[in-house]
Formats: structure tokens, sequence, C-alpha cells
């Protein structure tokens, strides 16, 4: 099997399981490198690159602005170069790093020996799955809607008899955004309780103010975990029909999604985490590199302090050069 084969397996086995992920590929490079144009590698939510993108000066710039790149949902072409004619962006001697007017983000890496690399950095992130429970015309109105706004929305359904919602498991759960109960009344509280235990982002219930308050306090769940479910579910539109209501349903779901405020209320308490914190970052102190700080980036303690590398080579050489930077206040 080849390289790209294996890789591109890898992407979709990625993006079965629901896994966020940046693909960066090698679109220029100017020798002397490593790279070569097509050159391609994944960047997952904790660091870890799988596959080839240049050195591992070059690679922990990629890895840095992927991060970002997951955590801002944005696609950005990234220039590497020992000498980027960038103005400062971020603290830390010897790291330039701006926006050039066409978008591209500049980055000099000090530590490359020559060259130039130009990379783009494609976020992948799950398409958010959601779950609708009930054959009714609100239920049918959410499915036949969402899937305009590139959502995978899936009806799910019970019986009398069974009481659980068929084909929702907990893995289906842990995966979904959202999960809207629309039964009118119908294998409400167990969809509604195991959704909120499973941590799904945005729950909520189709129902009147009375009768909203009434299935929440009769499910085991604290208060805490009562007062995630959004319920009436739905931005107040003055919706009246099925297809109206299902319209202010998904609009609460994507204010909630993106942590909007809406009638002063804030409903991010809801909504659906980015993939992707923005990295924690450090200053190598050798090249000046800003470096995202992960559990495998190289790191020296001196003095009681702890500092970051690019790369082993610069932690090496700090300790054998014996360096102590100024203190830290």
């Amino acid at each position: 099997m080849s390289a790209d084969t294996a890789l591109e397996r890898r992407m979709a086995d990625l993006s079965a399981r629901q896994v966020p992920f940046v693909r960066a590929t090698v679109v220029r490079a100017l020798h002397p490198t490593s790279a070569h144009p097509g050159d391609t590698a994944l960047v997952l939510a904790d660091g870890r690159i799988e596959g080839f993108v240049g050195g591992v000066c070059a690679e922990a710039t990629v890895r840095l602005q992927a991060l970002r790149v997951l955590h801002s949902g944005e696609s950005v072409l990234l220039r590497i170069s020992p000498d980027a004619p960038a103005a400062p962006q971020e603290p830390g001697p010897g790291h330039l790093a701006g926006t050039a007017p066409d978008g591209t983000v500049l980055v000099a890496n000090p530590c490359l020996s020559g060259g130039e690399l130009e990379i783009f950095l494609e976020p992948l992130r799950p398409v958010p799955v959601v779950l609708v429970l009930g054959e009714t015309p609100i239920g049918r109105s959410l499915v036949a809607l969402g899937g305009g706004l590139g959502y995978d929305v899936r009806a799910v359904a019970g019986t009398a008899a069974d009481p659980d919602p068929a084909g929702v498991d907990t893995e289906e759960l842990a995966g979904a955004s959202a999960v809207v109960v629309a039964s009118h009344g119908r294998q409400e509280e167990d969809l509604l309780t195991r959704a909120v235990r499973a941590g799904v982002p945005y729950v909520a219930l189709v129902a009147s103010h009375r009768r909203g308050a009434a299935v929440l306090a009769g499910l085991d769940l604290d208060d805490a975990q009562r007062s995630r479910i959004h319920t009436p579910a739905g931005l107040w539109l003055g919706a009246r029909t099925p297809g109206e209501i299902a319209v202010s349903i998904l609009a609460e779901l994507v204010a909630s999604r993106h942590a909007v405020l809406v009638h002063s209320e804030d409903v991010a308490a809801a909504a659906d985490p980015p993939p992707a914190a923005e990295p924690r970052t450090a200053v190598d102190p050798v090249c000046g590199m800003t470096v995202a700080v992960l559990e495998d980036t190289p790191s020296s303690d001196v003095r009681g302090h702890r500092h970051w590398f690019c790369s082993a080579g610069c932690r090496d050489r700090f300790e054998a050069d014996g360096a102590v930077p100024a203190e830290q206040p």
C-alpha cells in the first residue's frame, strides 16, 4: 500500500469516526527543503502529525499553525521561510509572523537551512449529527430542513413495547451534536436523560412551557443537568406551522453551536465546543520560534523554570551551552 493510499484511508477512518483533523499539503517548495509539492500530513487535535511536510523545524511550525486552524475552522496558506519579511505578530525574539495582503500566513522559522515552504492547511471538522425523535410534522420538518445546513440529520424512532428509541446507542449519542425530541410524549424521558448524561451539546424538547417543565421535573437528573435541556425548543420567532417551528429550533441550534447571545440569554452554555482549543505556546530560547506546548514538545528545566523548544537539537544546544535566560517575572 502506498503512503498516499494509507493516508487517504486514515482520513476516511477519522471522518467516519467524527474525529477532527487538519490536512496539511505542501503546494510549493523552494530548495533546499526536504519536502516536495504534494507531500501531505494530517495534524490531529492532540498535535500528533501523521505523514510528512518537512523536517522537525518545519514540522514544529506546521503543528502550531494547524492547531490554530483547527480552533478557528478557517483554511490558511502557510508560508515558512528562514527570514520571512513580515511584521511581528507574537512576542518572542527571532519569531516573525504576520499576514500577507493575499491572506497568506507568513512565519519566519530561523531553524530552516534555507529554502521556503508553502503549505495549505485545511481543517476537516466532523459534520454535525442531529438526532430527531418523533414521527411528527415537526420531526419530519427538522429532517427535511436540517440537510440544507450541511448537518447529518437522522430520524430515530421508538415503539410502545421498546422504551429505548431504536438504533440510538451510547456511541451514537456521544458523537451527536444535537438531540431534538419531538415525539409529543412518546419515549421522551429516556432519550433526554441519556443525551444529557452523554454530554450532547444541544438537547431540546418540543413541548409547551407547562408540559416541558413537568417532563423535566420527572427526569432522573440534577438541576444543572435539567437546565441544559431547551424547552420549549427553538427561538421565539412567532412560529406557528411545523415548518416554522423547525426553523426556530434549527436557528437555536445554530446560535448554540456558535455561542451567540440571543434575547439576552447566553446559549453558549450548551454550545458545541470547538474540536480543539487555542494551543498554549512558548518561545524557544535558542532560535526564538514560537512552539505549541504539548506533551511531546522538547523541553528542559533550568533553575526551576521550564522551557520548550522547536526540536531536540535546540534543546541539546541550550543544555550544552548552559544558557540561562533572564529570570521570569
